[in-house]
Order: C-alpha cells, then sequence, then structure tokens
C-alpha cells in the first residue's frame, strides 16, 4: 500500500497536490475525478489497491478533489491516495488537475461512484503495454446493470452521440462516452485537451484520432453508482456540449457537406426554372421559387467557403492534421486562381446588369414585367454574389496562409 507521509507544492497556481515521498515512479496512474465521493470513495480506492497488489502493478491513485465539502478529501489521505485540489469547476477541469500531477507511464481515468469494476484495470493496461495509445472501455459491450444508466442515455443519449463520433471522424468506437479509459501520459500532452466540462471525454476521442493514435476498446462492466444523492450530470444541456464539439471540430459535416447539398438543390431549382415556368398537378413553380433556389445556392456556396477556412485554420493552428488539400489550396497560385475566378463572375454579373438596364431603356424607363426581368436578372445577380464570395474567401484564405508563413 502506498506510503501516508505527504508534502505539499502548487502546480500552475491551480492545483494543489500532496505527493507521497521516497515511492518510485509509479507505472500506471489512476485518477479519479471527485465532488463528494465520500460514500463510495473508500471502497473505490481500495479496490483499486487490491487491483495493483494482485496483478503486481506499480502504480498511484490520484483523487483530484473539486471542492468537495464532505469527508472526501480526509478519506483519500487515510486511504493512502494522492490527493488534488483542482480550483476550477468542471468534470474536464478536474481530470486535468489530476492528469498533469500523475507520474506513471499510463493513465487511467474512471469515476469515484463504485459505478465501474476497478478489477478490470489489467484489462486496459495490458491493451496500454500492447502499444494501443487510447483505450477506451465499452459498457454495452461488456454489460450495463439494471437502473446502472437512465433509459434516455442508454438507448438515444450514448449510442446517436457515438454514431455521429464515428461517422464525422470514422472512430470504430461503440461507446464513446464510458468514463473507464486508458491513455500514455506523453500522448495525451500532445493531444492538447482544454474542454472544461463532460464533453471532454468525446474532445480526448477526438482529438487522439486527428493526432493518429492508435485506438482500441475493450469491454467493461457498469453497476449502479453507490451515491444516495442524485447523479450531476445534466441530460439535455450535457449531451448537446457532447454534439456542440462534435461539430465544431468537424467542419466537413458542420459545413461543407451541409453547404453541397444545398447549393447542388439550389442550382437545380435555378437551372430548371430558367428557361420556363413549369406546372406539376396544377401547381405552377415560377419566380418566387426560382428565387428560394438562388438564395440556397449563396447560403450552400457561403458554407463551403467557410468550411474550407475552417479546415485551413485548423491545419494552421495544429487542431487539425495536415492534409494534402489544405496545402494545395493555401498556395499562392491557387488563391490567384480564386480571386481572379471571383472577379470574372463579377465581370459577367457587369454585363448582365448593363444588358438589363438596356432592355429597361428600351421601354424609355418605363414598367417592366416582373416576371420576365426577374428571370433576367436572377442568374445576373447570382454571378455578382458569387465572384464576391469567391473574392472574400481568396482573400481571407491569403490572410491565413500569410499567418503560417
Amino acid at each position: 500500500m502506498l506510503t501516508k507521509i505527504y508534502t505539499e507544492y502548487i502546480i500552475s497556481g491551480s492545483a494543489k497536490v500532496r505527493l507521497p515521498r521516497a515511492v518510485p515512479t509509479p507505472t500506471l496512474s489512476v485518477v479519479l475525478p471527485c465532488l463528494n465521493e465520500a460514500e463510495t470513495l473508500k471502497t473505490c480506492i481500495l479496490k483499486i489497491q487490491q487491483t495493483f497488489f494482485e496483478n503486481n502493478i506499480q502504480g498511484e491513485i490520484i483523487i483530484a478533489d473539486n471542492g468537495s465539502t464532505d469527508d472526501s478529501q480526509a478519506i483519500a489521505l487515510r486511504c493512502g491516495a494522492r490527493l488534488v485540489s483542482v480550483h476550477k469547476k468542471g468534470y474536464g477541469n478536474t481530470l486535468q488537475g489530476g492528469i498533469m500531477a500523475a507520474r506513471g507511464q499510463y493513465i487511467i481515468m474512471g469515476a469515484a461512484d463504485d459505478s465501474y469494476n476497478f478489477f478490470e484495470l489489467p484489462r486496459l493496461l495490458e491493451q496500454l503495454e500492447a502499444g494501443y495509445t487510447l483505450v477506451i472501455g465499452n459498457r454495452f459491450k461488456g454489460g450495463i446493470a439494471k437502473q446502472a444508466m437512465p433509459l434516455l442515455h442508454r438507448y438515444l443519449g450514448n449510442p446517436m452521440l457515438s454514431f455521429i463520433g464515428r461517422l464525422f471522424y470514422n472512430i470504430q468506437i461503440g461507446d464513446f462516452h464510458c468514463g473507464l479509459r486508458g491513455f500514455h501520459k506523453k500522448e495525451y500532452e500532445r493531444w492538447n485537451l482544454r474542454s472544461p466540462g463532460t464533453e471532454f471525454a468525446s474532445e480526448m476521442v477526438v482529438k487522439a484520432s486527428l493526432n493518429q493514435a492508435k485506438i482500441t476498446e475493450v469491454p467493461v462492466t457498469l453497476s449502479r453508482n453507490g451515491r444516495s444523492r442524485a447523479p450531476q450530470l445534466r441530460t439535455w444541456q450535457d449531451g448537446w456540449r457532447h454534439l456542440h464539439f462534435l461539430l465544431v471540430y468537424s467542419p466537413r459535416w458542420l459545413f461543407i457537406i451541409p453547404g453541397i447539398l444545398i447549393s447542388v438543390l439550389g442550382l437545380l431549382i435555378c437551372l430548371w426554372l430558367l428557361p420556363h415556368t413549369p406546372e406539376i398537378r396544377q401547381i405552377q413553380f415560377d419566380i418566387h421559387f426560382m428565387l428560394v433556389g438562388a438564395v440556397a445556392l449563396i447560403i450552400g456556396l457561403q458554407l463551403i467557403a467557410l468550411g474550407l477556412i475552417s479546415h485551413i485554420n485548423g491545419a494552421i493552428t495544429t487542431v487539425f492534421p495536415k492534409r494534402r488539400w489544405t496545402e494545395q489550396v493555401t498556395k499562392p497560385s491557387f488563391i490567384n486562381k480564386m480571386i481572379f475566378g471571383g472577379l470574372s463572375f463579377l465581370l459577367l454579373g457587369g454585363l448582365g446588369l448593363v444588358y438589363s438596364f438596356q432592355i429597361w431603356e428600351e421601354t424609355s424607363f418605363g414598367r417592366l414585367d416582373p416576371q420576365y426581368m426577374l428571370r433576367v436578372l436572377i442568374p445576373f445577380i447570382l454571378l455578382l454574389t458569387i465572384g464576391v464570395q469567391l473574392i472574400s474567401t481568396g482573400f481571407m484564405i491569403s490572410i491565413l496562409s500569410g499567418h503560417k508563413r
């Protein structure tokens, strides 16, 4: 069992740490976030210590406390764990403080509510030692006890968010939000995780994937937690935070794919209505519907531009890995083509406006047929708008690539 002789020091001014003296550098650090977990904390620590002993693991237990007002801190010290007091509130902040203080080559994070089976820690450690960078538990494969997970989370929230994560990031993980997971500390430091709340779990998987980490999962069991109080998880608010993060770090799905679909739909509508006014089952599609198509085309192209800019900015700031196409897009030759292409669209649109003005002049600037004139004007206004979008996007990419250089 770990010694109970402690010293204190401050890490980055935000976390107070009690560190055992004269303890060999551990192979594994188990980090448990804690906020008023006096009912279950001792049980968790004893299970982890028993696992260390039975499997000959040189390990340490870190209790990252986020301002407990019960006996959690005293229990942690009495049971021989290291106590890290993290002042910034939030699940992510708490774990970051505990992980920062960890000394082990490998780190496994869990929960202090006795819902995870810590006798399964060797399963995760075995995969880490086999070369995997991130090992995540899968509660759906290992087994979820009755009332261990709310039905809304079990059958809607977790499956849906995990599906979105697999779709957006091509990560074959079945349980994105399992709190029992292990990773290499050196690799973790490269991921630069920052999320303060529960979305920290999604950020870890996404950024590990973006950094080409080797990811795998192992079956783990989930039991009903040992608390007598209600859980601190907020279903809708925390679910939105996870979804928001998954979208923000995937400009392809947030901007580019919707932009392509919307712009193609808008273009087809415009081309369909440009030469005539079709009628389907006595429903007439006239210039008003064509105007809707034109607006859809503009919105779609704007979304594509935002997606390109987001990808390039992410690559420059190292949030996203560098890709060949982002390198091509930031080259001066490509930027010049985009700007001059935009100028060409502006010229065509300007000529179209001149032509429209001539039509008006032929009527001695009198009354015009609205349907005919809008069918003439909408395409030319589209050309002008697309030209402005191309030019502004080209210059924006130029600004970003200038910062890169």
